[in-house]
Protein backbone atom coordinates (compact mmCIF):
# COMPACT_ATOMS: atom_id res chain seq x y z
CA UNK A 1 0.00 0.00 0.00
CA UNK A 2 1.31 3.34 -0.87
CA UNK A 3 0.34 6.67 0.51
CA UNK A 4 -2.22 7.24 -2.54
CA UNK A 5 -4.00 4.79 -1.37
CA UNK A 6 -4.19 5.72 2.06
CA UNK A 7 -5.36 9.36 1.46
CA UNK A 8 -7.76 8.31 -0.75
CA UNK A 9 -9.31 6.01 1.69
CA UNK A 10 -9.27 8.72 3.74
CA UNK A 11 -10.71 11.44 2.25
CA UNK A 12 -13.42 8.92 1.01
CA UNK A 13 -14.27 7.82 4.46
CA UNK A 14 -14.05 11.85 5.51
CA UNK A 15 -16.97 11.79 2.19
CA UNK A 16 -19.09 9.53 3.56
CA UNK A 17 -19.53 10.71 6.95
CA UNK A 18 -19.93 14.42 5.81
CA UNK A 19 -22.70 13.45 3.27
CA UNK A 20 -24.45 11.17 6.25
CA UNK A 21 -24.10 14.43 8.72
CA UNK A 22 -25.21 16.75 6.06
CA UNK A 23 -28.36 14.37 4.84
CA UNK A 24 -29.26 13.79 8.57
CA UNK A 25 -27.91 16.19 10.68
CA UNK A 26 -30.70 15.42 13.72
CA UNK A 27 -30.43 11.77 13.22
CA UNK A 28 -26.68 11.74 13.38
CA UNK A 29 -26.80 14.17 16.49
CA UNK A 30 -29.26 12.24 18.32
CA UNK A 31 -27.34 8.94 17.40
CA UNK A 32 -23.93 10.66 18.84
CA UNK A 33 -25.65 11.46 21.99
CA UNK A 34 -26.73 8.23 22.30
CA UNK A 35 -23.26 6.99 21.75
CA UNK A 36 -21.97 9.23 24.01
CA UNK A 37 -24.42 8.10 27.16
CA UNK A 38 -22.56 4.85 26.50
CA UNK A 39 -20.12 3.52 29.20
CA UNK A 40 -16.49 4.14 28.41
CA UNK A 41 -15.99 0.49 28.09
CA UNK A 42 -19.19 -0.05 25.58
CA UNK A 43 -17.50 3.13 23.53
CA UNK A 44 -14.16 1.28 23.13
CA UNK A 45 -15.31 -2.04 22.18
CA UNK A 46 -18.29 -0.89 19.73
CA UNK A 47 -15.18 1.75 17.99
CA UNK A 48 -12.61 -1.73 18.24
CA UNK A 49 -15.52 -3.45 16.54
CA UNK A 50 -15.58 -1.06 13.63
CA UNK A 51 -12.14 -1.02 13.46
CA UNK A 52 -11.69 -5.03 12.94
CA UNK A 53 -14.34 -4.99 10.94
CA UNK A 54 -12.21 -2.19 8.64
CA UNK A 55 -9.30 -4.19 8.81
CA UNK A 56 -11.48 -7.53 7.59
CA UNK A 57 -13.14 -5.41 4.40
CA UNK A 58 -9.69 -4.41 3.48
CA UNK A 59 -8.08 -7.62 3.74
CA UNK A 60 -10.97 -9.38 1.50
CA UNK A 61 -10.58 -6.52 -0.64
CA UNK A 62 -6.70 -6.18 -1.00
CA UNK A 63 -6.20 -9.73 -0.47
Amino acid sequence: MDWIDLLTALGLAAMIEGLLYAAFPEGAKQAMAEFMSLPTETRRKAALGVAVFGFFVIWLVRG
